[in-house]
């Protein structure tokens, strides 16, 4: 069989298989080991736990779960909850005030904990509900938790950026500081769309009640007192202080991620028992057992994945591929456009995870010969990414939300999320024209990268 004919039979059959509603690890292993038997040795099936196990037995990939510990410390304890109370403290003068500190408090807790599922459940579960009391649309509330949930594969400490060095053989560290600028520029988008919704919402509402007195929360401001801002500031505090101090452990040559995560999973673990009494076996409970599920989940996903890409490699499917692309002469961006939107109609149906380790080996190499900066392009992806997980028809984040807030409709969700969407497009767009935005900061802490 042609590797053109291979190469479509191992996709379709992986449809096939991620249709039938198999979890993702399990359709991709089925699939990869249902081709080793076909068309590989049939000594290689002996050594397809060797594979996985040298797979994942990568010290990089041990900051996984680490970082999943502490970000599971903060989501399951009153962290999260006052982390936020504490920003829509400060932030609730300005037009839209608590939207922006949903904002704000998805991107801090994104940057405590990696990962976009738990920053979405961790600051939906308070954030939403106390938006809709205010008056906030469902749509709207909805929308700005499940985009602000996006940031946590983005800002450091990345979960899908730790996979993407690891496929691209990059730097972790220059990649996680190429997030950051993007990272606060996504940040900024959804902190304005917020102001100018919430405007458009007030305004609606006004108008109702001039009309016909029907009064909204949303006309009801709320109101602190200095002394009841920097009340809450105490147990807030503490924690920025450990992500302050994690992020110099790791930019500064410190530690290594994997030494900075688990550094950062005990002084969380610690915190939480020091200010909310959280040490009890019943209270670490849920802690330990979300993490130790959602570690397996990934590192799962993450084995297969790589044994999928491996027989796709002795298959020549990725490197036939590789070259189809290359043979296309296309020009350096329509190159771009033609991977990034091959990476938007996968994101319909696969999550970061399987996307990175799947297309990597079939992406990069084109990429690099059009001269493009690996490290630019993995945050451009990254984005692209973020934007699959709020639109239909898989959408992760959308189904976060609906488990957090069952009442809002689902079409209100979707409908919520599309201008987030929008914005992630403009996100790239920019950073098309302007790749400093990303690659200036990791320039000027680590030096050019040609120079290392």
């Amino acid at each position: 069989m042609s590797a053109l004919g291979m190469g479509l039979a191992y996709g379709v059959a992986t449809l096939v298989a991620m249709f039938s509603g198999m979890p993702i690890a399990f359709a991709l292993g089925a699939v990869a080991v249902a081709f080793m038997a076909l068309y590989m040795p049939a000594a290689s099936l002996d050594t397809v736990t060797q594979n996985v196990y040298e797979e994942i037995a990568s010290i990089t990939l041990l900051s996984i779960p680490l970082f999943i510990l502490k970000g599971a410390a903060i989501g399951k304890s009153r962290a999260g909850q006052d982390l936020y109370s504490a920003l829509h403290a400060w932030l609730h003068r300005i037009p839209g005030g608590l939207g922006v500190a949903n904002v704000f408090a998805c991107a801090l807790f994104a940057a405590m904990a990696g990962s976009s599922p738990a920053t979405c459940s961790a600051i939906g579960s308070a954030g939403i509900p106390e938006m809709r009391k205010r008056g906030y649309s469902g749509g709207f509330a909805a929308g700005i938790i499940a985009a602000g949930g996006t940031l946590g594969i983005l800002l450091p400490p990345s979960i899908t950026m730790i996979l993407f060095a690891v496929a691209a053989e990059k730097s972790l560290g220059r990649l996680f500081l190429a997030g950051i600028g993007p990272g606060l520029l996504l940040v900024t988008l959804f902190g304005l769309y917020a102001v100018v919704r919430f405007r458009k919402e007030y305004a609606t509402a006004k108008a109702a009640y001039e009309a016909t007195g029907a009064s909204s929360p949303i006309l009801v401001q709320d109101s602190y007192t200095m002394s009841e801002r920097f009340s809450m500031l105490p147990r807030v505090l503490p924690f920025v202080t450990l992500l302050t101090g994690v992020m110099i452990a790791l930019y500064g040559g410190y530690a290594t991620p994997s030494e900075t995560a688990g550094l950062g999973g005990l002084l969380a673990l610690a915190l939480i028992a020091l200010i909310y009494s959280v040490w009890r076996p019943a209270d670490l409970a849920p802690i330990l057992s979300s993490t130790i599920r959602e570690s397996t989940m990934l590192l799962m996903i993450i084995g297969m994945s790589l044994l999928y890409s491996y027989v796709m490699s002795y298959l020549h499917i990725s490197q036939s591929t590789a070259q189809a692309i290359v043979d296309m002469h296309l020009p350096k961006w329509q190159l771009l456009a033609a991977i990034l939107a091959m990476v938007i109609v996968l994101g319909f149906f696969l999550p970061p995870v399987s996307i990175i380790l799947m297309t990597a080996p079939i992406i990069l190499p084109p990429l690099r010969a059009a001269g493009f900066d690996i490290i630019w392009f993995g945050i451009v992806l990254t984005i692209v990414m973020e934007m699959g997980l709020i639109h239909p028809p898989v959408g992760l984040n959308i189904f976060v939300i609906r488990n957090v807030a069952p009442d809002i409709p689902l079409r209100e969700v979707i409908w919520g999320t599309l201008p987030f969407v929008l914005l992630m497009f403009g996100a790239v767009v920019l950073l098309c024209l302007v790749p400093q935005i990303s690659t200036l900061l990791p320039d000027l802490v680590m030096g050019p990268e040609a120079a290392r």
